[in-house]
């Protein structure tokens, strides 16, 4: 019978992976949930697992790994100030600055809004487009790196899975 070792915790109970504290019983104990013990902490750890691989890709290209990830985003076409703000889920100050230098060095450029003369879309400058193509040819091939070794019938297991858990939100 295999045993697992249990997740190193820091002196606040958090799992330093997750940066997460796991849910306990009364007892100290971990809990587990219907779900299993590290559904969430799995995913969790994959996320920051996936931040490192944007990063790790973008910088060598010039970009920040916010700055990668618009620019990925404009590659499905011109998209307005407000949707980006959501789908990066940053302030619109924040995302209004990062426009502005990506505009700097010619990558995105402004537009007028097709039917809201007061909007603009922001969309990728053929410069941009190029480096866009790039980063996304770079995360896609370091995550191929990362599944290689599993077998077909589970890479179609894990992208059915994940595909259900992102149509959900």
């Amino acid at each position: 019978m295999a045993t697992t070792a249990a997740a190193p915790r820091t002196s606040a109970g958090l799992d330093p992976r997750t940066s997460a504290a796991a849910p306990r019983t009364p007892a100290g104990r971990e809990a587990r949930t219907s779900a299993g013990p590290d559904l969430a902490s799995s995913l969790v750890r994959t996320m920051h697992l996936l931040q490192d691989v944007h990063g790790e890709v973008s910088r060598p290209l010039g970009l920040t790994p916010q700055q990668a990830h618009l620019i990925c985003v404009l590659l499905s076409g011109p998209t307005g100030m407000t949707d980006l703000s959501h789908i990066l889920g940053i302030e619109r100050s924040s995302l209004t600055s990062m426009v502005d230098r990506l505009e700097r060095r010619s990558l995105v450029a402004r537009t007028t809004h097709p039917t809201d003369r007061r909007a603009c879309r922001i969309e990728l400058t053929p410069t941009g487009e190029t480096l866009a193509n790039e980063c996304h040819a770079r995360v896609v091939a370091r995550i191929d790196d990362l599944t290689s070794t599993l077998p077909p019938a589970t890479r179609r297991t894990l992208t059915t899975t994940l595909q259900s858990i992102l149509n959900q939100a």
